[in-house]
């Protein structure tokens, strides 16, 4: 029997139609004479799903008491007997009920696939098993339902039903998703705008994964070797040197002229690790690709065309990008070159880019090679062995041993020439060759004691001794050398990989470099020196280590970065072959130092600048904002204590009312203002402890009139760990916002709720509302958007609210109410010792 086939519509999010989906493909196949039956699909009381399961015929669904409570769940055996063509099973990552047939659906849906029986699912991204822990720290929320990625990754089709965050939350707020009762809570948590957009770019990615996985399986089944141009690919080839960023550059923009274009740099190194690379450049390179969106790759090959040519037919490349030939012209009777050579054998499917540049036929240079060095221990016990063996051997077969014939006297002469080749390189095998051949020849081949040789067939061997023994020594000591060089070569690509992944992505400080630097190459001290000029002295900008030189003449070790730079070492000499690698730390240090002193000097002018504009801002707000309630206050006295008006009582009232105001006013703005150069003086010490958020929140609306909010803080919340004086001020300038910008007769709503291990303070208003460029604007100093009328404030609030809850380790932003208005968001940290249990979804979430 043959295997039934599985259809999947995977979504982002629930709500975005994979049921509506799932149920128009079932009519469309009744319409075509399949036999379709649902199986089990939910319409969690959605009016358009629910129609579209009119005109389906369902198979019952199978009754389960739990926990004094029944369920209904789908009914295996019952679609078994009925054995339709094909089966729709809503839901697949759904847990079954304790006592059904299988613990989770897709355990079902394996048995009805098992039965010949055609079946179309749902899923969302966020239950794969494999994402679990990445939709959490994007939602907060841990999918407790889940789903191995490998049975959806073995479906025959996977249909993405995509839909824009913005439309999801607009058929949120229609109510074709969720109760009217669950809207705002929905679109407030798990259906805020940046959750919903990473969960789609999770999808997306997810799904053109599958994509390209499938036709990397067709092209193999079918054994298509040419290229499918189904998006550009472009490869840049690079040879390290500085014509490559012309080269990444151009191949970026015409990657930008087609929709998903990729570029992928690759340097082609050869399998004897001899190159003339730069390794700063290739670096500098490789930044520069990954900057621009681009990857980069380093293959091994002795045939540099043919291994670029593989590559790129191995990642179904559609473009290469090579740089003209910087050979000059008369190096070209030694051979096309690697462009002309690309170009011809790149076939009619991989078009070949050649880009001029400024380096074009200037020449290469020879590579230099880097000899392997064996000790000097090793080259004395190589000369003793290739020098005085033989003599020893000689001895030892004349005095001590019978004789065992001339051809095993070679064999034993040719062991320690192989011997001194291992040890001490070419020449001492040498020497032991030539040596050995002479012994031979004296002691060993008739007649003896004389250099004459009787028989030609000694002659021969003695020959043949002479040559196997050259080409033993010179096989064996470039394998030793070649040994060296790759163990070398490994631990400088494991020290570039270093400088290339931390250093040049600003994770490493200039103490941590060279701490590297004396470590990697074992020396008692580093510095990296500097001066002003050619008759200043040098100045120390960074050492570690005991007694760092001060001067780079007392180093063992110097590398200049520039005229005014160096990079100086303290402990023993080092080899010319480690210079180049110490020259890309010197480089890097010098890099790490600029960019400290840059960040260094934009901190210091954005606090001058900061500054700056919170004195002139002070200076307006003192001219204006101040003197607007200090002006009320003293017209009010002065009325009062006029003489030639007697004011009735009603009026003194009203006088004496508007003195208070004022001073309450004026006292809240210099508040502000107060609290505002504490925070930026840094002057703020939070004392954190376990608090109610029911003790903080009603004591922070003191300052607005009573029917103008409407709270909702359950007393099941966890405790939080605060400042509880910082929280409450930086609730009641939120609520006071608020306040003053809703709209007459309705209430803000403050409310609270535990999410993951955190609690959010909502404070929700129905104003005019803030665009989204303005959001993160409205949290500076000094700033009051639309239309507020002057003397209502020096825009002081919300500025202090963000301190205070940054201080207290939360954080706070803005969001649009749904249906107008605008939201702030207060989140704080639960306290440690009662960290609240993460909550499930709603049923139809799960969806």
């Amino acid at each position: 029997m043959a295997r039934g086939r599985l259809r999947i519509y995977l979504g982002a999010a629930p709500g975005v139609g994979k049921t509506y989906a799932m149920l128009s493909e079932a009519h469309r196949r009744i319409e075509r004479g399949t036999d379709c039956v649902v199986a089990f699909v939910e319409h969690h009381h959605r009016p358009r799903t629910e129609v579209m399961l009119h005109g389906l015929e369902q198979t019952p669904r199978k009754e389960l008491a739990y926990r004094d409570s029944v369920f209904t769940e789908m009914d295996v055996d019952a679609v078994l007997a009925r054995r339709p063509q094909v089966a729709l099973v809503d839901e697949l990552a759904h847990t079954n009920i304790p006592g059904s047939r299988n613990t989770k659906r897709w355990q079902d849906v394996e048995e009805l696939l098992a039965a010949g029986i055609d079946v179309v699912s749902t899923v969302n991204i966020q239950h794969l098993e494999s994402l679990g822990d990445i939709v959490e720290s994007i939602t907060g929320v841990r999918q407790r339902e889940t789903v191995p990625d490998e049975v959806v990754r073995r479906a025959d089709q996977i249909e993405l039903v995509d839909m824009s965050p913005q439309a999801l939350r607009r058929r949120m707020a229609h109510g074709n998703i969720y109760k009217p009762d669950k809207v705002d809570a929905a679109l407030s948590n798990y259906f805020r705008p940046g959750n919903l957009t990473a969960l789609r770019e999770l999808a997306l990615l997810w799904v053109a994964d599958r994509v390209d996985a499938y036709l990397t399986e067709y092209r193999s089944e079918h054994q298509v070797s040419a290229i499918w141009g189904s998006r550009e690919r472009i490869v840049v080839g690079l040879t390290g040197g500085p014509e490559g960023r012309t080269l990444i550059r151009r191949a970026a923009r015409l990657a930008e002229k087609g929709a998903g274009g990729e570029v992928m740099a690759v340097y082609i190194s050869r399998s004897d690790g001899l190159n003339s690379a730069s390794p700063k450049e290739l670096a500098d390179q490789r930044t520069l690709v990954e900057d621009l969106g681009g990857t980069f790759h380093q293959v091994v090959g002795d045939d540099i065309p043919v291994a670029l040519l593989d590559f790129s037919r191995g990642v179904n490349a559609t473009q290469i990008v090579l740089g003209v030939s910087r050979r000059r012209s008369w190096q070209n009777v030694f051979g096309p070159g690697v462009g002309a050579t690309v170009a011809r054998n790149s076939g009619p499917d991989l078009d070949v880019h050649l880009i001029t540049h400024d380096e074009a036929g200037k020449g290469r240079g020879l590579p230099v090679a880097r000899g392997a060095r064996l000790g000097r221990s090793r080259v004395i016990w190589g000369w003793l062995v290739g020098v005085f063996g033989p003599v020893l051997l000689t001895w030892l077969l004349i005095g001590a041993t019978p004789d065992v014939g001339l051809a095993n006297d070679m064999l034993l002469f040719l062991t320690l020439t192989v011997a001194a080749a291992l040890l001490g390189g070419l020449f001492p095998a040498l020497a032991s060759a030539a040596v050995g051949s002479l012994l031979l020849n004296w002691y060993f081949t008739p007649p003896v004691h004389t250099l004459t040789i009787a028989d030609p067939k000694n002659i021969v061997a003695i020959a043949i001794f002479v040559g196997v023994a050259v080409s033993v020594a010179s096989v064996v000591d470039l394998a030793a050398r070649r040994t060296h060089q790759a163990a070398r070569l490994r631990a400088e690509s494991e020290i570039l990989s270093y400088l290339a992944g931390n250093v040049l992505r600003g994770e490493t400080s200039l103490e941590a470099l060279l701490e590297r630097v004396r470590e990697t190459f074992g020396m008692e001290s580093a510095a990296l020196l500097e001066r002003t000029g050619e008759t200043e002295p040098w100045t120390c900008a960074g050492s570690v280590g005991p007694r760092p030189v001060e001067n780079p003449d007392d180093a063992d070790v110097d590398v200049p970065v520039s005229d005014d730079m160096a990079l100086s070492l303290r402990g023993r000499m080092l080899p010319a072959a480690d210079r180049r690698v110490l020259a890309a730390f010197a480089a890097q240090a010098a890099v790490v130092l600029d960019r400290q002193r840059l960040r260094r000097e934009a901190d210091h002018a954005k606090e001058l600048a900061e500054g700056n504009r919170i004195r002139t801002a002070l200076l307006a707000a003192v001219s204006h904002d101040l003197r607007t309630p200090l002006a009320g206050i003293k017209a009010s006295v002065s009325s009062l204590r006029s003489e030639d008006v007697e004011w009735s009582e009603e009026d003194q009232a009203e006088l004496l009312k508007a003195i208070e105001e004022g001073a309450d006013r004026l006292d809240l703005l210099v508040g502000n203002l107060l609290d505002m150069s504490r925070l930026q003086t840094g002057t703020v010490t939070p004392i954190l402890r376990e608090t109610d958020l029911d003790e903080v929140v009603p004591m922070a609306l003191g300052g607005v009139p009573e029917a103008s909010v409407e709270l909702d803080i359950p007393e099941t919340l966890p405790m939080v760990h605060v400042d509880r004086g910082l929280l409450e001020r930086a609730v009641a300038n939120v609520v006071e916002n608020a306040v003053k910008y809703n709209p007459p007769g309705d209430k803000v709503l403050v409310a609270a709720s535990a999410i993951a291990e955190r609690v959010e303070i909502r404070v929700v208003d129905r104003g005019p509302g803030v665009p989204d460029e303005a959001k993160d604007r409205i949290f500076e100093p000094f700033q009051r958007y639309g239309d507020a009328p002057r003397g209502t404030g020096v825009g002081l609030g919300l500025a202090v609210a963000r301190g205070f809850t940054e201080a207290v380790g939360g954080t706070i932003h803005a969001e649009d109410t749904p249906g107008g208005g605008l939201t702030m968001v207060l989140a704080v940290q639960t306290a440690p010792e009662r960290l609240p249990e993460r909550p499930d979804l709603p049923a139809a979430t799960t969806s």
